[in-house]
């Protein structure tokens, strides 16, 4: 009888992690309007760049309904921090007609924008307050991936029970 090789610790989109890498880990990979309304959100691994998710993440965004006629699709500005910061995005960005508000690598910070970014640095610590998306313990990504919709969906929901209240 042939020895059993152990399973795969992990599953897939996960990835040694960048601050121990030991252990596998997964990111998620944010888009959300000025209000903090997740818009898309893409789970890959711990070492992915967040520059080869940007033009997905922008692709991803759902119409959004607002004044009558054609329903939005796509932003006319994009902020990023230097994690996004790529020549051929910019490139990309600006032909989809979106203005790149992106912070350039080795240059200082553009004035202001850590204000604007903080708001998608709050979405991604209002998605991590749900434990179980925080450390990732599901090993299939459909799983994982339901369990953030669901923590989107209440995300959006909370400012409207406020509003309501």
């Amino acid at each position: 009888m042939a020895p059993t090789s152990a399973p795969k610790k992990g599953g897939p989109d996960t990835g040694p992690s960048p601050v121990d890498w030991r252990k596998t880990g997964s990111k998620h990979h944010l888009i959300c309007d000025g209000r903090g309304t997740p818009l898309k959100v893409i789970t890959t691994a711990a070492n992915v760049n967040d520059v080869t998710e940007t033009l997905a993440l922008v692709d991803g965004i759902p119409p959004v309904a607002g004044r009558p006629g054609r329903h939005r699709r796509r932003p006319t500005v994009l902020l990023g921090d230097k994690g996004y910061d790529s020549n051929p995005n910019r490139d990309e960005l600006r032909h989809r007609r979106i203005l790149p508000a992106i912070s350039r690598k080795g240059s200082p910070n553009i004035k202001g924008l850590g204000k604007l970014r903080y708001v998608v640095e709050q979405t991604i610590a209002l998605l991590h307050h749900f434990k179980r998306l925080a450390v990732r313990w599901e090993r299939r990504t459909e799983l994982h991936d339901a369990f953030v919709s669901l923590a989107c969906g209440l995300i959006c929901w909370r400012p409207l029970k406020k509003a309501r209240s």
